[in-house]
């Protein structure tokens, strides 16, 4: 039987020890880095921050549809513009999950005072195709023109309906025939607890749904 020299042994014992010496020294620099990690984007190992921070103004989504008969592409690009949000963020995550402001105080309801904007436009802003065909009597600039606004407003399974402060259209005005028009959309959404959701639909001139954004914070 073969025995392995008394030096041999000693070498492979002091080898296994600084392998597993190594290897718990790279478990902690692992730790170390998640908790500086946490640390860097504001949050705690016990109170981590989710996902990039909110923005004043953020995009809501968009659609692009053919209108028939005319076969005139329009593209519809939304914007949720809040300027109380800005630096927000989600904290945690599941029933612990809340947000805080900028300045870290736990925001219970949503700021008053929320607008969108959004855009109509018959150029070729956006590289995706139509994913639908709408029906319309109007003119293809006229569309534009005539969008209507609609904001529910979603508490679990209860919903209501919040009316607009006011509709502008804003950039070129009304009067010039343009290709693209321009709405600031203004709500006072009272107050709402930061759990419900929005969703603010976008009408055509004939009253039907073209596309919704939606709106939640948690």
């Amino acid at each position: 039987m073969y025995h392995a020299a008394p030096g041999l042994c000693h070498f492979r014992l002091r080898l296994e020890i600084s392998v597993k010496a190594l290897r718990g020294f790279r478990f902690r620099l692992i730790g170390i880095t998640l908790v500086s990690a946490l640390w860097a984007v504001g949050g705690t190992p016990t109170n981590p921050r989710i996902g990039p921070g909110l923005h004043g103004a953020m995009p809501a989504g968009y659609r692009v549809v053919t209108l028939k008969p005319s076969g005139a592409t329009v593209a519809v690009i939304g914007l949720i513009e809040c300027p109380e949000l800005e630096g927000a963020q989600q904290v945690s995550q599941g029933l612990a999950a809340k947000i805080v402001s900028a300045q870290g105080v736990t925001l219970q309801e949503f700021p008053q005072n929320l607008s969108f904007r959004v855009t109509a436009t018959l150029r070729k802003t956006l590289i995706e195709p139509p994913d639908g065909e709408f029906a319309t009597t109007e003119d293809p600039q006229e569309f534009l023109m005539k969008l209507w606004f609609r904001l529910k407003v979603y508490d679990g399974l209860e919903m209501h309906e919040i009316q607009p402060q006011s509709v502008t259209m804003i950039g070129v005005p009304p009067d010039i025939p343009y290709d693209e028009r321009v709405y600031r959309v203004t709500y006072d959404v009272g107050k709402l607890p930061v759990t419900d959701r929005l969703i603010l639909e976008v009408l055509s001139p004939e009253g039907e749904k073209l596309m919704h954004f939606a709106v939640a914070l948690l």
